[in-house]
C-alpha cells in the first residue's frame, strides 16, 4: 500500500504536507525508499528549465547586485579612476567586441549636468588615420628683397603737388626698391617687365610715372580726349583698389579723370561715364572686351600707356583671347604707346605676351645681389627668374600636417586660438571653392560664435567676426565685404583665390591656406596678403600626410617652411569650456591625461559640427555640395603635381568627415567626373545624351572652375537666342534676295 501511495504522489503535483497524520512511523527501509523516490522526482522535473537559462539568471542577478553595490558604496577619486575600466566592462558585458584591441573606448556614463552631451567616442576621430611623418624641410637659401631705400621722392624731379600728395595723403616719404628702379625707367619712356615680391609698392611704381606724364601734357588733358592710360587687372577688387589709388594721386590735378569698368556694375552707367570721358581707365579684361564690342563711345585713339598688372594670372585664367582683342583695338590706332607688365611671378606665357606687345622692354627685378636694373631678352628673363621666388623678409611661414578627418576641428581650433583668445588678429583663410566658403561660413557662425555657458576667468574672449569673398557673390556684396574687412581691426575672411592677387588689406596677421595652392607661384601670391611693406606677418599651410611632397616642391623654389604640430593647435581647445569632455582628465597633470582631454574636446567639437550638419536636409545638402566642389577642385591640379594631389589618394570617408558628414555620400564618383556644362544637353535629346563629354585639359578645368570670378559680369546671350537671331538673319537675307 505504501508503494501505491508513493506512486500516486509521483504523478500528482509535488505538494508537501506538513500536517500531522495518524499514520505509523516509517521504518529505516521505507525512509531509504522515500529518499530514492525524491531524487527520481528531481530528475523528472529538472528538464522543464534548462541549466543554461538558470545560469543566465544567476549571472544577471549577480551583476545587478554588484552594480547596485558599486553605486551605493562611496569611493575616493583615486579608486574611481582606477576602477573605471572594470566598470565599463561590467556595463558593456563580456563580449568579443570588448576583448578586441580595436574596441571603442568609452567613458563613464555619469556626465555633468551642465553639458547635457551624448556619449563621447574619441576613437572615431583619432583611429585609423595615416601616420603623420616628420616634416624634413630641405635647407634653402631664401631669396631676399630689400624693401625700403633711403632715397626720397624729391630726387625724381616730380611735380611738387604730386610729392606733397604722396607725403600728406598716402603717408609715403621714401621709395621702396622696386619704385627706385622702375620709376626712372618708365619716366624715360621705355617699356618694362617688372617683377617684385608682393606688397612692395608696384602699384605706385607705375602710378606715379603715369600721373607725372599726364599732368605735364600740353595742351592740357580734357575729359573729351578719352582714355590716355589703360590699366588691365584680373579681379574686380584689384580694379577697385587701383582706382582708389589713382583718385588719391590725382587729387591736385582735377582735370584728369580716372574711371573703373568691372563686372557686376550697370553697363548703362559705365557707358554714360565713357561718353563723358575717362582719362585713366582701370578695367577687368572681360568687361573691357564687352565694351569694345558693344559700346560705340569707347575710343583708344589717344592711348599712350598700357599697364597689365598681375598679367600672369590673367593669362592663367584663359583670358588670352580677351587680351588679344584689347591689344588689337589699341594697335588699330597706330599711335606709339608705352607698355608695362607687372607681377610677383613671371611665366612663359607672360614672356610670350611681352614679345608680342612690347618693343625692347627693360626687365626689372629686385632681389639680393641685383643692385642694377637688368636689361634682357623678354624670353630669357622670366625663365631665369622663375626658379626662385622672393617672399617678404618678416614673413614667418609654417606648415601643419593634419589627417583629413581632423581638418575641420584643427582649423576651428586655430581660429579660436587667434581670434578669440588673442587680440588684434586678422586672418585670411584660402579655400578651393565658392560652395566650401559658403558652407564653412554658415557652420563656423553657428557653432563657434555660440555664447559660452561658462565663461572662463583665465582667458578673456572676444567675439568672432566672419566674412566671405568669392566670385559667385553679387558685386555690391563683394565691394561691401572688401571695404568692411579693410577697415576692421580683427576678423576672419574666408575666400577663394579671387583675393590672392594684388589686394592690399591692412593689418592682416595670418594667412591660412586650408586647401593647398595649385602652384608655388600661387602660394607666393597668397602669402603676399600679409607682411606687406615691411610689416610682420605669418602664414600656415594645411597638408595631409599624402601631400607632404609639396614641401619639397616649395623648397625647389627656395621657400622654407617650419613645422607647427597639430597637437599644439588642438590644445587651444582647453581654453574653451564649451567643449569640455566627460572625463576628469583635466584634474591630472600627466602628459597622457592632457592628450586624452584634448582628444575628448576635439571630439565634442566635431560632434557639434556633425549635429548641426545633420540637423536638417538643407544643411546636409549644403555640406554635400561643398564636399563635391572640393573634390572637383582637387582634380584640377596640374599634371606636374598629380603625384602629390591625386583624387585617388583621398579617403572619401575621411574627407566627408572634414565637412561635418558622418559618412561619405553615395554617388560622389559620378558627380565629380560629370561635366556640369554637358548636363543640360541630356534633356534636349537622346542623340546629345549619347554623345561622350568633351575631355578637358587641366588648364581648361581650372579656367572653367574659376572663370566666373573674373568674367565681365554680363551673361552672354543664350544658345536659343543666338539660334533665333541666326534664323531671323537668314530669313531677312532670303527676303532681300527674293526682292
Amino acid at each position: 500500500m505504501a508503494e501505491d501511495v508513493l506512486m500516486l504522489n509521483i504523478f500528482s503535483a509535488p505538494v508537501t504536507f506538513h500536517k500531522k497524520t495518524n499514520r505509523r512511523p516509517l521504518s529505516t527501509a521505507e525512509k531509504w525508499a522515500q529518499k530514492k523516490q525524491k531524487s527520481k522526482r528531481k530528475a523528472v522535473f529538472e528538464p522543464q528549465e534548462s541549466s543554461a537559462s538558470k545560469q543566465r539568471k544567476i549571472n544577471q542577478t549577480g551583476q545587478q547586485h554588484t552594480h547596485k553595490q558599486k553605486l551605493q558604496t562611496p569611493r575616493s577619486p583615486s579608486q574611481r579612476s582606477n576602477n573605471r575600466d572594470t566598470e565599463e566592462k561590467a556595463d558593456q558585458g563580456e563580449n568579443s567586441a570588448a576583448k578586441s584591441p580595436l574596441k571603442v573606448k568609452t567613458f563613464s556614463k555619469k556626465a555633468p549636468e551642465e553639458h547635457g552631451r551624448p556619449f563621447i567616442k574619441t576613437s572615431s576621430l583619432f583611429r585609423n588615420n595615416p601616420e603623420i611623418p616628420d616634416v624634413l624641410s630641405p635647407a634653402v637659401n631664401q631669396v631676399k628683397e630689400k624693401v625700403f631705400t633711403s632715397n626720397m621722392f624729391e630726387e625724381l624731379n616730380l611735380h611738387p603737388h604730386l610729392v606733397a600728395t604722396l607725403h600728406k595723403v598716402l603717408n609715403v616719404t621714401s621709395m621702396t626698391s622696386v619704385q627706385k628702379k622702375t620709376i626712372p625707367v618708365l619716366m624715360s619712356g621705355k617699356d618694362a617687365v617688372v617683377r617684385s615680391q608682393t606688397g612692395s609698392g608696384k602699384t605706385l611704381a607705375y602710378g606715379i610715372p603715369v600721373v607725372q606724364f599726364l599732368q605735364a601734357m600740353q595742351p592740357k588733358v580734357k575729359r573729351s580726349d578719352g582714355p590716355l592710360a589703360v590699366v588691365i587687372v584680373p579681379t574686380r577688387e584689384l580694379a577697385l583698389q587701383s582706382f582708389q589709388m589713382f583718385q588719391k594721386l590725382l587729387k591736385p590735378f582735377t582735370w584728369i579723370v580716372p574711371g573703373v569698368l568691372m563686372g557686376g556694375e550697370k553697363r548703362k552707367a559705365e557707358k554714360a561715364r565713357l561718353r563723358k570721358g575717362i582719362n585713366v581707365l582701370i578695367s577687368t579684361p572681360g568687361r573691357l572686351v564687352d565694351h569694345i564690342k558693344n559700346t560705340l563711345s569707347i575710343a583708344f585713339s589717344a592711348v599712350r600707356w598700357l599697364i597689365l598688372d598681375e598679367a600672369d594670372r590673367t593669362l592663367d585664367l584663359g583670358f588670352e583671347k580677351d587680351l588679344t582683342v584689347i591689344l588689337n583695338a589699341l594697335n588699330a590706332t597706330g599711335l606709339a604707346r608705352q607698355n608695362v607688365l607687372l607681377s610677383a611671378t613671371l611665366t612663359e606665357g607672360l614672356s610670350r605676351l611681352a614679345s608680342i606687345s612690347m618693343k625692347e622692354p627693360v626687365s626689372i627685378h629686385v632681389s639680393e645681389g641685383s643692385e642694377e636694373t637688368v636689361e634682357a631678352c623678354p624670353q630669357a628673363a622670366p625663365q631665369a627668374l622663375s626658379d626662385s621666388y622672393a617672399v617678404p623678409e618678416r614673413l614667418q611661414q609654417h606648415v601643419v600636417v593634419v589627417p583629413s578627418k581632423l581638418h575641420l576641428v584643427c582649423l576651428a581650433a586655430f581660429i579660436l586660438a587667434k581670434c578669440k583668445f588673442e587680440q588684434r588678429q586678422k586672418l585670411i583663410i584660402f579655400i578651393s571653392s565658392c560652395e566650401a566658403v559658403e558652407f564653412l561660413l554658415t557652420l563656423f557662425t553657428a557653432v563657434l560664435c555660440e555664447k559660452s555657458s561658462t565663461t572662463s576667468t583665465k582667458h578673456t574672449s572676444a567675439s568672432l567676426n566672419f566674412c566671405r569673398l568669392h566670385g559667385s557673390m553679387r558685386q555690391e556684396e563683394r565691394t561691401e565685404v572688401f571695404q568692411e574687412f579693410s577697415q576692421c581691426k580683427t576678423g576672419i575672411l574666408l575666400c577663394t583665390d579671387v583675393a590672392a592677387r594684388g589686394l592690399d588689406l591692412p593689418q592682416v596677421t595670418w594667412i591660412v591656406q586650408y586647401n593647398p595652392p595649385v602652384s608655388a607661384a600661387e602660394y607666393i601670391h597668397r602669402v603676399g596678403r600679409t607682411a606687406r611693406i615691411g610689416a610682420q606677418g605669418s602664414s600656415l599651410l594645411f597638408l595631409t600626410p599624402s601631400e607632404m611632397a609639396f614641401v619639397d616642391v616649395l623648397a625647389n623654389h627656395n621657400i622654407s617652411l617650419s613645422e607647427m604640430k597639430m597637437e599644439d593647435i588642438l590644445a587651444n581647445l582647453m581654453k574653451d569650456e564649451r567643449f569640455k569632455g566627460r572625463g576628469k582628465w583635466d584634474n591630472k597633470r600627466s602628459a597622457a591625461a592632457f592628450e586624452q582631454e584634448v582628444r575628448e574636446r576635439a571630439t565634442v567639437l566635431q560632434t557639434d559640427f556633425e549635429n548641426y550638419v545633420h540637423a536638417n536636409n538643407e544643411s546636409l545638402k549644403t555640406a554635400k555640395s561643398a564636399l563635391q566642389s572640393f573634390l572637383r577642385a582637387y582634380t584640377t591640379y596640374p599634371s606636374n603635381l598629380k603625384h602629390i594631389f591625386h583624387i585617388r589618394s583621398l579617403h572619401l570617408g575621411h574627407a566627408a568627415k572634414s565637412f561635418g558628414l558622418r559618412d561619405a555620400p553615395q554617388g560622389l564618383g559620378s558627380s565629380i567626373t560629370t561635366n556640369p556644362a554637358n548636363s543640360k544637353d541630356s534633356k534636349k535629346g537622346k542623340d546629345k545624351a549619347k554623345r561622350p563629354p568633351k575631355k578637358l585639359t587641366a588648364k581648361e578645368r581650372v579656367s572653367n572652375l574659376m572663370r566666373s570670378e573674373y568674367l565681365s559680369g554680363i551673361g552672354g546671350a543664350s544658345k536659343s537666342k543666338k539660334k533665333r537671331k541666326k534664323k531671323k538673319g537668314q530669313a531677312e537675307e532670303e527676303q532681300s534676295t527674293a526682292a
